[in-house]
């Protein structure tokens, strides 16, 4: 029962930012903080099989442990400078309060991602490019991540009206160290790739090919607006063969002896 209605307030305190500045004793402040890590590792878990899931099912598991890995790893390396700066403009949130409203961010996050589920599972079941995929997971994350921050911001904007324990200048602080977040986030992304392999590729647990995210991303865009235009011209581009070229020399070859033959 307690397990139950721990997990309820992991969800509550969305919609009541009063909930994230109430006198909580030790213990329930640490039973929330285990519980919001619970939901963020079993959410990030299920999406990241979801993502694997249009390999294989070895692909599955390694991309649900690494989503994991990537929400707790940016979480980790990022929050101590976020606090120490913010006691360093004059919080006086405690530990426990910066660690709570930061939490429910990525509660948030990884519940929007997981939610959309069902549409990549729709996508790959409909015979969904892979490229396309690649696309569309980065936008989830983003999108998830945009209303996980939103949050994040929202409560700590109550800590400086409403509650006096926050000084308003830690709200601008706090946007610049989102950026911080996010390039963190996708460096650690870009080296525990892949998360979605394509079909036609091996399993492969790391990839070791140069480059960053953000030319894998144009190349995306680039693949998958080339098939869009080689489907509207009917166009089908073959690897090239050899074996063809040889054929062909040998051909013209006979030709030519049987035309001296004739002279």
């Amino acid at each position: 029962m307690k397990t139950s209605n721990g997990l309820m307030e992991v969800f509550k305190i969305f919609q009541n930012t009063e909930s994230y500045f109430n006198e909580r004793n030790k213990a329930e402040s640490n039973r929330l903080i285990i519980y919001q890590i619970l939901v963020i590792c079993t959410f990030t878990f299920l999406y990241g099989i979801v993502m694997g899931s249009y390999h294989s099912f070895v692909q599955s598991i390694s991309a649900g442990l690494k989503v994991t890995i990537l929400f707790l790893s940016a979480l980790i390396i990022c929050f101590p400078s976020f606090f120490v700066i913010q006691q360093v403009l004059g919080s006086k949130m405690t530990l426990r309060q910066m660690l709570i409203i930061v939490m429910s961010g990525f509660v948030l996050a990884s519940s929007i991602a997981l939610s959309f589920a069902p549409i990549v599972i729709l996508f790959q079941i409909t015979g969904g490019n892979y490229h396309f995929l690649q696309l569309l997971h980065v936008a989830i994350f983003l999108f998830s991540g945009i209303f996980g921050m939103r949050l994040m911001i929202e409560a700590l904007k109550f800590a400086c009206e409403k509650k006096d324990i926050y000084p308003k200048i830690g709200v601008t602080v706090f946007r610049i160290w989102i950026i911080i977040l996010a390039f963190v986030g996708i460096q650690l992304a870009w080296n525990l790739r892949p998360f979605l392999c394509n079909k036609n590729e091996e399993f492969k647990l790391f990839r070791k090919y140069e480059g960053n995210f953000y030319t894998a991303i144009i190349y995306s865009v680039q693949q998958l607006a080339a098939g869009k235009e080689s489907a509207q011209n009917g166009v089908r581009v073959k690897p090239y063969d050899n074996s063809n070229k040889n054929n062909t020399q040998a051909e013209d070859t006979g030709v030519i002896n049987l035309l001296n033959k004739v002279k």
